[in-house]
């Protein structure tokens, strides 16, 4: 069977696909406002499905806010490999390069991300009027914490941007359009005082829609303030993230775009994806069948390991429809003769359970860190399988 190692792997999912697409190291001119910079496209396209980046990388001023505002690190990687899917309903990735956001700043989306503030907040808190544009509700002060975070809590946990550059056939690249996604909360975490008992209360998802949808269209009419976003293309993805004690990420569940020039979102898409663990209620109450072939399949891993009752799975659905199932196995191993056999069991089982239309990733782990790596990618006939060493 051929090896592939994880980081290579996981590195070739999240950016460029699976089937190499060799082609030459391309040198564009990057048009930005009143200037132009060189630019180079890396010569190794994996995939027509993924988009190709630029060179040299240009961080946005944002970055790592995105960790500090989403409540597990699964939202954290769902909700950026989330946008670029949405994207590409969009932005053609044969005729869009990616760039991570130039435009939105730290500074900027923290100021969006506060609560609106009354006068005497403002005054209190000696902030300048012109910074009291938070996009969550007022906080008005008045009555018990508890009370007041039920009725007015935060639903916009943070707002990504990410930009998309269309190649020109003179060799310039220049922005042909941004993608917003806005990551809102199905729970707000709140204390009533700094260092105190941590409460939650829950947000019904009909109510962040609404919210979601009316933020939305606030931020529309806020990028086209900004020098250089006055007429691009927009479009615009909201994303629920999960609890903070949520073994599965969030998804997105609706998007709208702008049209070059407006300023008015177009009609809503809704998003039909979502992230179920198996075994759980959510699996039994709508996806039994799958839940089925999952724990047939995990019946027969226990039978290798009496006792062992540890499989867990994370599918992921598209218009209710299976698309891949990762599984993870921890396992206690005596020797690495034990790992490769039970390597090679668990391969057979995956091969016999699972159509080979869901793409299916297992990952066999032990107290001494990863043991094995096994992937079949859609209508394969053999899987991948590394053994670490």
């Amino acid at each position: 069977m051929r090896k592939i190692s994880l980081v290579v792997l996981a590195f070739f999912l999240l950016l460029t696909g699976c089937a190499p697409n060799f082609q030459k190291e391309q040198e564009i001119v990057q048009e930005k406002d009143d200037s132009k910079e060189k630019a180079i496209i890396p010569k190794y396209k994996i995939s027509d499905q993924y988009y190709q980046t630029i060179l040299p990388f240009e961080p946005s001023e944002a970055r790592g806010l995105t960790v500090s505002q989403l409540n597990t690190r699964y939202d954290i990687d769902e909700f950026e490999t989330g946008l670029m899917r949405i994207a590409q309903n969009t932005f053609n990735p044969d005729k869009f390069l990616f760039q991570e956001g130039q435009y939105l700043d730290r500074k900027t989306v923290g100021l969006w991300l506060n609560r609106k503030y009354t006068d005497e907040q403002v005054e209190k808190l000696e902030m300048k009027a012109e910074e009291n544009i938070g996009l969550n509700p007022v906080d008005p002060g008045e009555g018990d914490v508890q009370t007041r975070n039920r009725e007015n809590p935060i639903y916009l946990a943070h707002i990504l941007e990410h930009n998309y550059l269309v190649r020109g056939e003179d060799g310039t690249a220049r922005l042909g359009g941004i993608v917003i996604g806005l990551a809102m909360n199905s729970v707000h975490y709140f204390q009533e005082v700094q260092y105190g008992a941590t409460y939650e209360t829950k947000i019904e998802h009909a109510v962040l829609d609404r919210e979601g949808k009316r933020i939305a269209q606030e931020v529309v009419g806020r990028l086209r303030q900004i020098k250089g976003l006055e007429k691009v293309p927009i479009t615009i993805a909201l994303f629920e993230q999960e609890s903070n004690s949520s073994v599965v990420p969030g998804n997105f569940f609706a998007y709208a775009n702008v049209s070059e020039g407006s300023s008015k979102l177009g009609s809503w898409e809704a998003v039909k994806e979502d992230y179920v663990l198996f075994p759980s209620t959510d699996a039994q109450n709508n996806y039994r069948d799958d839940l089925t072939t999952f724990l047939n399949f995990k019946q027969d891993v226990e039978e290798y390991f009496p006792n062992f009752n540890g499989v867990i799975g994370k599918a992921f659905y598209i218009d209710n429809e299976l698309q891949d199932l990762s599984i993870n196995i921890p396992i206690q191993f005596y020797g690495k003769s034990e790992a490769v056999g039970f390597t090679q069991y668990v391969t057979g089982l995956i091969m016999e359970h699972f159509p080979n239309y869901i793409a299916v990733e297992v990952n066999i782990s032990s107290v001494n860190g990863p043991e094995a790596l096994i992937v079949r990618k859609v209508n394969q006939d053999e899987p991948f399988v590394h053994i670490y060493n």
